[in-house]
């Protein structure tokens, strides 16, 4: 599993591969926390476990990332170290189908580091899709 941070006018946008749908997920989170902090220690903080759910795979990597800045704007942590488990809850009729993700993430306090800004995840040119080597997902950030 892999990230690299691309620049983008004004943003920052992280592209990630790994071989499963929830290695890019916790690809795609490790590489935002890079956009925030050049260097991220290897030890210290508190994991954290938090659910998310949406309507559709997109909307749920959007919503993923989304929490993750939420928690650390609450808990004042840079979430490094990300996991993520994702599934599809198809309902009785599979019409009500749900995408849900158990995550949990290493908390390094914001004070032990040098942390950028980064305001919100965007649709902006937003990608997720299997490929031949696994799975791909780009998603672009506002700074």
């Amino acid at each position: 599993m892999s990230y690299e941070l691309r620049d983008h006018t004004a943003d920052v946008a992280v592209a990630a591969t790994a071989p499963t749908l929830d290695a890019v997920f916790a690809a795609a989170a490790d590489g935002m926390a890079a956009a925030m902090c050049d260097e991220i220690p290897e030890a210290g903080g508190e994991r954290f476990e938090f659910d998310v759910r949406a309507e559709g795979r997109e909307a749920l990597l959007f919503d993923y990332l989304d929490e993750l800045i939420y928690q650390r704007d609450v808990r004042a942590v840079l979430p490094v170290d990300n996991e993520a488990e994702v599934r599809e809850d198809r309902g009785a009729d599979d019409e009500d189908a749900e995408w849900a993700l158990e995550g949990s993430a290493r908390g390094v306090p914001l004070a032990d580091v040098s942390a950028r800004d980064l305001k919100a995840v965007t649709y902006s040119e937003m990608a997720l899709e299997e490929t031949d080597e696994g799975w791909r997902a780009y998603v672009v950030f506002d700074v």
